[in-house]
């Protein structure tokens, strides 16, 4: 079994990229199935390894993890799923891919609102999504989700495809709020409000902005972070351009939404990927993600950068996110009613 094991992940980090040397000893190793780019997550992944001594083999997989680790059955070497939006957590979830997880360690760090009830997924970050607005065109510090539909804004509204994960998650969590009549008025009014057809990915709506396309542009957080203190002198002019709007929903907060982790159903070295699990919520891996990815940490106490510092306080909304996942195949449905991407 062991050897079925190894062939699978060696078959496996084939052709995509994988993150380290392979350990020949399962007691000093840990495979991580992730989605998330590695260059993002090698700080917290080699702080792992210098506490523990446990080697972490990695191996990035952008579309189809869920459908992989199904697929490999029993022989799957994943013992842990890395991954970023509700969407693709729950998805795993779905899928059959993972095992419930009981850890106080975890339950007492992650707010319950920020894991599945069943313990099969864990947020271990946040990112808000919010309003990118002119500097020299919008003259303002406030503005709720619903005033995005308020005609005011027509032909001022930039956004990427509405089916893109961290769009149905929004989308879904305004279902929650106004319920779903309501919502599909709204996004109807969002429409109307477009400066041009969703493309593109959330830089991009900055990048529409410095251009005069658009006044105000959908996307998270981090990227803003990003784009201000990365060596690509173009996307500084973007993310320098624009100012963050907090928004929220009437009755609600700043919709946030997780990077998270969830344990394989048939991991192998499953001891290790429970030490793995714990050591997110530390001090030392919640301060990295704050300082290298610019999340906002799940764990009270811990400093955010501060570029999303600067943003201003994050009010989370109160829209649990296991609610938002139940809601996402609906907000789905909804883009295509209302021809959204069209």
């Amino acid at each position: 079994m062991k050897f079925a094991r190894s062939l699978a992940f060696g078959a496996a980090a084939l052709g995509t990229l994988a993150g380290s040397t392979f350990s020949a000893s399962a007691a000093e190793a840990l495979n991580i199935y992730t989605t998330r780019e590695p260059g993002l997550i090698k700080p917290v992944l080699d702080e792992f390894t210098k506490e523990t001594g446990i080697q972490v083999n990695t191996i990035f997989i952008n579309n189809g993890l869920e459908e992989r680790i199904r697929t490999e059955g029993e022989n799957s070497p994943a013992d842990v799923i890395l991954t970023v939006d509700i969407g693709r957590l729950q998805a795993a979830k779905d899928y059959g891919v993972t095992q419930p997880v009981k850890s106080e360690a975890l339950e007492k760090v992650i707010p319950a609102a920020y894991r599945d009830p069943e313990g099969h997924w864990f947020g271990i970050a946040l990112r808000a999504r919010v309003v990118y607005a002119s500097k020299e065109r919008v003259k303002r510090d406030k503005i709720s989700y619903e005033e995005l539909a308020d005609p005011k804004w027509k032909g001022k509204v930039c956004i990427r495809s509405g089916q893109h994960l961290y769009n149905i998650s929004l989308i879904a969590a305004a279902i929650a709020h106004m319920g779903e009549a309501k919502a599909e008025e709204w996004l109807k009014g969002v429409k109307a409000n477009l400066a041009k057809k969703p493309s593109g990915g959330d830089r991009e709506q900055a990048k529409d902005i410095l251009a005069g396309v658009c006044d105000i542009g959908i996307g998270n957080t981090y990227y803003v972070s990003l784009m201000r203190n990365g060596k690509d002198e173009e996307q500084k002019k973007w993310g320098e351009a624009i100012n963050v709007i907090l928004p929220t929903f009437q009755g609600g907060g700043t919709h946030v939404n997780v990077s998270g982790l969830a344990l394989a159903k048939h991991a192998p070295n499953k001891a290790n990927a429970l030490k793995f699990m714990e050591f997110m919520v530390s001090n030392d891996s919640q301060r990295i993600h704050a300082e290298a990815n610019s999340e906002y940490p799940v764990k009270a106490g811990i400093a955010v950068h501060p570029t999303i510092a600067s943003f201003g306080e994050l009010k989370a909304d109160n829209v649990s996110i296991a609610e938002v996942a139940k809601l996402r195949k609906k907000a789905s449905e909804l883009v295509d009613k209302v021809g959204f991407d069209q």
